[in-house]
């Protein structure tokens, strides 16, 4: 184990990115990345790739320079306690249709989102 810890936005969002796709049974099965960009990140968030489930688009993935945001489209209601429970920062973001945004600051928590994706899902 390693004391280093994942802070590159770009590196974070390779390794949530892994987790998702890697699901071949359970609640994440069947998610696919769609628009897949080669993002750096930069301090507004470069899109980077959506996250889908038969069609449905349930969240966008952005890059910034230090972290990487997920901004749901789905399970919303579930979304702030869900966050909230796994230790992870969370906003709804003004727009139409609404979406709210959790914060991804270090590889660690990576692992943390994924439960987080699991109750959306399972809400929407």
């Amino acid at each position: 184990m390693t004391d280093e810890r994942v802070t590159d936005g770009r590196r974070i969002a390779e390794l949530l990115a892994s987790e998702l796709v890697a699901r071949t049974d359970g609640p994440l099965a069947g998610l696919e990345l769609v628009d897949v960009r080669d993002a750096d990140g930069d301090q507004f968030g470069e899109f980077a790739y959506a996250v889908e489930r038969e069609g449905e688009r349930v969240a966008e993935v952005y890059v910034h320079q230090d972290r990487t945001r997920v901004e749901f489209r789905i399970g919303l209601d579930a979304l702030p306690r869900a966050a909230a429970e796994r230790g992870l920062r969370v906003r709804p973001k003004a727009s139409r249709p609404p979406r709210a945004i959790v914060f991804v600051e270090d590889g660690a928590q990576v692992k943390r989102v994924l439960p987080v994706v699991v109750d959306c899902l399972d809400a929407a």
